[in-house]
């Protein structure tokens, strides 16, 4: 025991310390993963500043015995962005280990768009040019687009995770939630089933749907999309809390706030729907269509077709990059 705690002190020693490889520059958010801070790197030839995401370190044991480690969320993120490459997916650079803790050493964006949403959702602001909107919306796409040709469900996207960079760019992040899959999809684990935020969660899920696919993603990149109009969420709803429950209740709230917006689902428009475990518990775009700051017919058609209530029937990723939203003028930037 003496000899391995000798040999630990040793080889710790050795490994070079956090706070000598980078400078921190200040707090940006905490969340129950952990906290997340701006650095710069002090090596001389490296000037670029970076986002340090420290986990929380979970500690158990019996017996006066304690173990550290991370969850299972943050050994997820590690091991897929350590396989990722894309521009518009947030890049990791290294992972350092100090005293138990784990830290992922990340590329640096100045904004999220829930940030973006917020300073020009206020009454005095004007909506966000079409020209920005094509630009957010494309590049969401084609970073989703890779994941899902990796086979990798995001499963938690909403504006607090796509971080924009001063010069316009997008990037998805936060993987805590991301899964890789297969075709086709296994039953999902008793502790699997919670999974995207409500606001943007796709009605399968919502009405507890045991295997899901990609399009779960589209639709919240649709709600993304809705958002970006309007400034405001499509679907805004009162979350029924978990409270000591062992399953996750039922989201009424929110399948109510879509059904004002979509209409009833019925069997023609989504024939798999009287199979779903909450079916029982159910009770026009183009008016919302309205009131969003674009008059394209193609936009309205692009928004129709991510936020179809069937997931076979929801457009890809691939597919929504090539509509001919994106190849009318405004085009995006990015492109």
């Amino acid at each position: 025991m003496e000899l391995t705690r000798a040999y630990k002190a040793r080889r710790d020693a050795r490994r070079p310390r956090l706070v000598d490889r980078y400078e921190i520059l200040g707090f940006i958010s905490s969340g129950t993963y952990g906290r997340v801070y701006k650095a710069r790197s002090r090596d001389s030839d490296d000037d670029g500043e970076y986002a340090i995401k420290a986990f929380k370190v979970e500690k158990e044991g019996e017996s006066g015995l304690v173990a550290a480690g991370i969850s299972q969320s943050a050994c997820r993120e590690i091991a897929l962005c350590r396989e990722l490459s894309h521009i518009n997916i947030m890049a990791l650079r290294e992972v350092l280990t100090e005293n138990h803790a784990i830290y992922m050493i990340l590329e640096y964006a100045e904004h999220d768009l829930l940030q973006v949403l917020q300073y020009h959702g206020h009454e005095e602001r004007k909506p966000l040019p079409e020209l920005t909107v094509k630009s957010f919306l494309w590049q969401l796409l084609n970073g989703l687009a890779y994941l899902h040709a990796n086979w990798i469900l995001h499963r938690d996207l909403k504006p607090a995770n796509i971080l924009v960079t001063t010069k316009g760019v997008v990037k998805i992040g936060d993987l805590g939630l991301a899964r890789v899959y297969r075709q086709p999809l296994l039953p999902l684990a008793d502790g699997d089933r919670v999974v995207v935020t409500v606001w943007y969660r796709a009605p399968e899920l919502l009405l507890g749907a045991k295997h899901y696919t990609k399009a779960i993603d589209i639709w919240a990149v649709g709600c993304i999309f809705a958002e970006l109009l309007t400034l405001r969420p499509i679907f805004k709803s009162e979350e029924v809390k978990m409270d000591g429950r062992k399953t996750p209740p039922f989201q009424r709230h929110q399948v109510v706030k879509i059904i004002e917006v979509l209409g009833t689902p019925t069997v023609a428009r989504w024939p798999g729907v009287v199979d779903l475990p909450e079916y029982s518990n159910l009770a026009a775009i183009r008016d919302y269509w309205k009131t969003c700051s674009s008059k394209s017919e193609q936009g309205f058609d692009l928004l129709r077709l991510m936020l179809e209530y069937d997931p076979e029937r929801r457009i890809s990723a691939d597919q929504a990059m090539d509509h001919p939203y994106f190849q009318e003028e405004p085009k995006p930037a990015f492109k």
